[in-house]
Parts: C-alpha cells; sequence; structure tokens
C-alpha cells in the first residue's frame, strides 16, 4: 500500500506544511495547483523535491477557493467545474513536462472532494473531466462501500481508480470520514497505528459504532503538517514494511 501526501500547499512567503521533510518518506505527491494553495514558484519547487526523492506525482485541484483553502463548496455548473479541473491539471502537467517528470493520476482537494463522495452528479462530472484530458489520469477518490460501483462507472469511461483510505480518520457505518466537527473523528497515534495495521492485515476499518467495514485500499493517505505528523509517518511506514 502506497502513502500519499497532500504537498505544496506554500503560497508566496507563507508556508504551509514540511514538504521537505515529509517527502523521502512517501510513494505520491498531491500537489496543489494554485486555486486552494499553492502557486508558480511552490509548484516548481515540490516538483523538484518530488524528483529529488522519486515519488509519483499527481494534480490536487479544488474549486476556486484561496482565501477559504478550497474546503467551501461552490455551486459550479458542470461545464464549468470540467473547465476548473483541465486548468488546473494542464498547469501541473505542464511544468512536470518541462522537467521530465510525468504526471500519473488526480486527486481533487477539499471540498470538491467531499462533495463528488456525496454527490454521484459531481462524481460523474469529476470522471467525465478525467476522461476528456488530453492523456490518460488515474484518478484518487475514497474506498467506501460504494467501491464496486464507482469501479463500474470509471470502466465506463476508461478511467483507471486509485482507493484510498485515511490512517487518521474514524469512519462512518457507509464507509465516509466522521465530520471532524464529531468528537473521536481524528484518531490519536495508537489509534492510527491500530488503523494502518487493520488495513493492511485485514482490509477492514472499525467503524463509530464498532463495526468492521471491508475496504480495498490502494493507498493511504498521510499527512506531513507538523513534526508529530513527520513522526506518524515514518511509524506508518514501518508498519507497512514489516508487513
Amino acid at each position: 500500500m502506497k502513502l500519499n501526501c497532500d504537498l505544496g500547499e506554500s503560497y508566496g512567503s507563507w508556508t504551509m506544511g514540511m514538504d521537505s521533510e515529509v517527502m523521502p518518506f512517501i510513494d505520491m505527491a498531491n500537489i496543489a495547483c494554485g486555486f486552494h494553495a499553492g502557486d508558480a514558484d511552490v509548484m516548481h519547487k515540490t516538483l523538484m523535491l518530488a524528483k529529488r526523492h522519486q515519488v509519483q506525482i499527481g494534480a490536487h485541484p479544488s474549486y476556486p477557493d484561496r482565501q477559504g483553502f478550497g474546503r467551501r463548496s461552490m455551486n459550479c455548473s458542470a461545464a464549468e467545474l470540467i473547465n476548473l479541473l483541465h486548468y488546473q491539471i494542464a498547469a501541473l502537467d505542464g511544468m512536470a513536462q518541462i522537467h521530465g517528470m510525468q504526471l500519473c493520476y488526480v486527486k481533487p482537494h477539499g471540498a470538491l472532494y467531499n462533495d463528488m463522495m456525496r454527490d454521484p452528479a459531481i462524481l460523474a462530472t469529476v470522471f467525465t473531466a478525467i476522461a476528456s484530458y488530453h492523456k490518460p489520469l488515474a484518478l484518487m477518490l475514497l474506498a467506501t462501500a460504494k467501491q464496486q460501483q464507482h469501479q463500474q462507472q470509471a470502466q465506463a469511461e476508461g478511467i483507471d481508480l486509485l482507493f484510498e483510505a485515511f490512517a487518521d480518520r474514524r469512519y462512518t457505518n457507509e464507509g465516509l470520514l466522521m465530520p471532524r466537527s464529531k468528537a473521536g473523528a481524528v484518531l490519536n497515534e495508537a489509534e492510527v497505528l491500530q488503523q494502518v495495521k487493520l488495513l493492511v492485515s485485514d482490509a477492514v476499518v472499525i467503524t463509530e459504532s464498532g463495526q468492521r467495514l471491508p475496504l480495498q485500499a490502494d493507498t493511504l493517505c498521510v499527512h506531513g503538517d507538523n513534526e508529530a505528523a513527520i513522526a506518524q509517518v515514518q511509524s506508518i511506514q514501518q508498519v507497512l514494511q514489516a508487513s
């Protein structure tokens, strides 16, 4: 199971995250494309970090909501959503090609990610955007109880999917992430490692009600926001290597 992390979310002189510290421990870098965070210089720097550590790169597009860090939903038409996705993906793709790098996948950010997992119409539009891009790209989305249905929809569009699980989040019985506003939504360090071990050994997570929920994940989302998060990523990596 590969580790993915959201990176390149600084802007100008404002720094977000510890990209240099976490990059050596991950396999996939989801790089912000400028609509919620990131700029041309930050994108370049993040690409160079990924190249140095031989990390696979993906576009991390969002709604055009820099002030809200992409965490606010927007009522976009299907055409608008397709165009804003193409715009962001193409920006990162073009910069990557300049440096001989290959963009491999797309992982929507924040509210857009949550909206596409909740609303089938938005997910269908995202599928259309990825399918109509000028070259094949995989789409990363949350592994849920609807995983088989999502796989069938993607196959109809000719898209490869990457299913992800979250190391540090509690799941609902439906396989969605518990809202951060609820107590217990974010796992502590011991719970994180236990959840990772269960995903690796049994392909399940324990939901908010204590049920065992099967999840087939290709990749695990981790964070590199602070020193504690970096140490946690190292611990997760050790669990994966031991398996």
